[in-house]
């Protein structure tokens, strides 16, 4: 077998990977009822923190979930992107009473998500979250 023709093998190969592995993760047809149903509802995702994680005038950035979650008075819990607006930079502590974006320190309002100090053009996006007993989960 030539160079080039084992090469256009591999390259198959590899393609033909890349689409099996794309269909498996694309879940199914909508309204197919497949096994991906409920989690496409929420109905099997883990919550994204207990209320006892989130500190009264702070809050806690949840890695991997794309969320920062803060309490900016007792019993009152908010939630925003993670994503800063200025460069998409993941947002990586709150403290003081601001969420902190560590690429250009950006920083947010706990209570609202709007810009107090740039280059962040604009405020973090709110996230839609509800809070069941002592969960805090995406509502």
């Amino acid at each position: 077998m030539s160079g080039v023709a084992r090469r256009t093998v591999v390259a198959a190969g590899g393609a033909g990977l890349a689409s099996a592995a794309l269909a498996a993760c694309g879940g199914g047809a909508e309204g197919d009822g497949g096994a991906d149903a409920g989690a496409a509802d929420g109905a099997a995702e883990a919550p994204l923190a207990r209320t006892g994680e989130i500190p009264v005038g702070g809050g806690k950035v949840i890695t991997g979930r794309g969320v920062v979650i803060t309490q900016p008075k007792a019993g009152e819990y908010k939630a925003f992107s993670s994503k800063c607006t200025h460069a998409g930079c993941a947002v990586s502590e709150v403290k003081d009473g601001v969420i902190v974006c560590p690429c250009h320190q950006s920083r947010f309002d706990i209570s609202d998500g709007s810009v107090t100090s740039g280059p962040a053009p604009s405020p973090l996006p709110p996230e839609p979250i509800e809070v069941k007993g002592e969960e805090i989960s995406f509502g």
